[in-house]
């Protein structure tokens, strides 16, 4: 992280916690319990798309793309004046991030608020929850136009995609937990399995 530009050691008199959290990958996400600090944070009141909405518009499309932005937060440059509010305490030392970190009360609208920005005028064919674009069309000309207009705008904003979990020109895809296309909208198979497997009551107490 530091070799990366993503923190800098601290002489903060703010501290927050190490916490790391497994990702479905296999890989860690690092992340910080800002719990005190979000406390006493403002509320950023920006709207998050809704995600029954945002399957409505999948629903139907002949052709999906796919992309998760690497590490997507931290592609977002933190305000100098938030360095010292950000810094986190380790075996290591005290460090502050320079970028925004995940965990952060304000982070999933700051983010949002940027895809929102970076698609305008996109919305009849793209997509943003967070850091997960999808790119949706009907026929194959439209979608590969579409494609490299949505790359253009990532690469003009100096975003990079994480290439192992792009998926292009799909009959069906999964997204917001749910498996979409042309002829499908169901929920994934693991998000229901609980209620799927669940043993058939035999007695009143069961019940």
């Amino acid at each position: 992280m530091l070799a990366l530009g993503v923190i800098q050691p601290s002489s903060s008199p703010w501290v927050s916690l190490l916490v790391l959290v497994p990702k479905k990958d296999g890989s860690i996400r690092f992340c910080v319990d800002y719990q005190k600090l979000n406390a006493i944070t403002v509320f950023d009141a920006y709207p998050m798309p809704r995600p029954d909405e945002l399957l409505d518009k999948l629903w139907g499309a002949c052709y999906l793309s796919t992309k998760e932005l690497t590490k997507g937060y931290w592609q977002v440059l933190l305000d100098p004046d938030a360095w010292l509010k950000s810094a986190f305490i380790t075996p290591l030392g005290l460090y502050e991030f320079l970028v925004l970190p995940f965990g952060l009360k304000g982070a999933p609208a700051t983010f949002q608020r940027l895809v929102d920005q970076l698609l305008k005028g996109m919305g009849d064919f793209a997509l943003a929850y967070i850091d997960d674009t999808c790119v949706f069309s009907q026929t194959r000309e439209e979608h590969v136009s579409q494609v490299k207009q949505v790359l253009d705008r990532l690469q003009n904003a100096g975003l990079t995609v994480k290439a192992g979990k792009c998926k292009v020109g799909m009959a069906e895809v999964s997204s917001l937990g749910h498996k979409v296309g042309s002829s499908c909208l169901k929920p994934e198979p693991a998000k229901v399995e609980a209620i799927r497997d669940w043993p058939a009551p035999q007695t009143k107490k069961q019940v």
